[in-house]
């Protein structure tokens, strides 16, 4: 499982020339799902992610979480995260979970989410999808 987690002042999802969702302060969380990767990984994953100290506190340190802090979260599936590049100049996609089980698994880290409380956003499963996203930082983090 791979998370590309990104600290935005603004986020939003664009499908065929219609915004479909957008969040404010918060996590942009582009989401992949490996070969390798069991369901029990999703609650571990999501509270990490809910945890994840990377929002500055009076001090301007690191010290506050999107829970800390009532951001949102924009989670949008990516399973481009899932390809390997080691061989040639076109990555593979091997790795990456079978689209079914994928999408089962990104639905169900999603409603993990949004038992914590604050505000859920996502894109759409294997959709062609424009993102936009004001990076605050930039902080971007790779779990």
């Amino acid at each position: 499982m791979k998370l590309v987690i990104q600290r935005v002042n603004q986020a939003s999802v664009t499908i065929k020339d219609k915004l479909y969702s957008s969040i404010e302060k918060g996590l942009l969380v582009f989401f992949g799902v490996e070969k390798d990767d069991s369901e029990d990984m999703l609650e571990y994953f999501a509270q990490k992610l809910l945890k994840l100290r990377i929002f500055e506190d009076e001090q301007g340190k690191m010290n506050k979480s999107v829970l800390d802090i009532n951001g949102e979260i924009l989670v949008v599936s990516q399973f481009t995260l899932c390809a390997d590049c080691k061989k040639g100049t076109r990555p593979s996609f091997d790795n990456a979970k079978e689209p079914k089980v994928a999408k089962e698994y990104y639905e169900k880290f999603v409603e993990i989410l949004k038992k914590s409380g604050i505000n859920i956003k996502t894109g759409v499963f294997g959709a062609h999808m424009q993102i936009k996203l004001i990076n605050n930082g930039p902080v971007t983090i790779i779990l």
